[in-house]
């Protein structure tokens, strides 16, 4: 499994969280910017990786029932 968090402006993904990866990613100028801020901040990054957790495992088991 793994979680995916995209921010988008203007129709353009421009940072994205993979929890395959471990850690922000920009597409663009700006984004590259705000995922080396992102990365930096211990707390924030730890609060985005226990997501996958925390919203993925505890309902994956739910949505396969329901397929």
């Amino acid at each position: 499994i793994e979680f995916i968090q995209s921010y988008y402006f203007n129709k353009l993904e421009f940072t994205r969280f993979s929890s395959s990866v471990g850690k922000f990613v920009g597409f663009t100028e700006r984004g590259v910017k705000i995922a080396a801020a992102w990365n930096k901040d211990a707390s924030f990054l730890s609060a985005i990786k226990a997501q996958k957790e925390g919203y993925c495992l505890n309902n994956i088991q739910i949505w396969y029932n329901n397929m």
